[in-house]
């Protein structure tokens, strides 16, 4: 299982995947908190489960940070 915060373009879990199925694992998944299917650049990325969909705005707090900033809030927020 991989954990991932963000899924954008997807190009580094895809790498990370096929890296990993070298090593004949029984199994794959990945969960994310937030992912963003509309900027995936591939397509058959093995995420079993999307705590949240969300459009292409900078989250800050629940930590994701901005220049070490922000990292502290308890809750997502939209940066304006």
């Amino acid at each position: 299982m991989i954990v991932e915060d963000v899924v954008d373009t997807g190009l580094s879990l895809n790498y990370l995947c096929k890296t990993l199925r070298l090593r004949g694992p029984a199994s794959l998944a990945v969960v994310t908190l937030l992912d963003r299917p509309y900027r995936r650049l591939v397509e058959d990325l093995p995420i079993a489960h999307v705590g949240f969909t969300v459009p292409d705005e900078l989250f800050v707090g629940y930590g994701f940070d901005l220049d070490e900033r922000y990292r502290n809030l308890p809750d997502l927020h939209v940066l304006k």
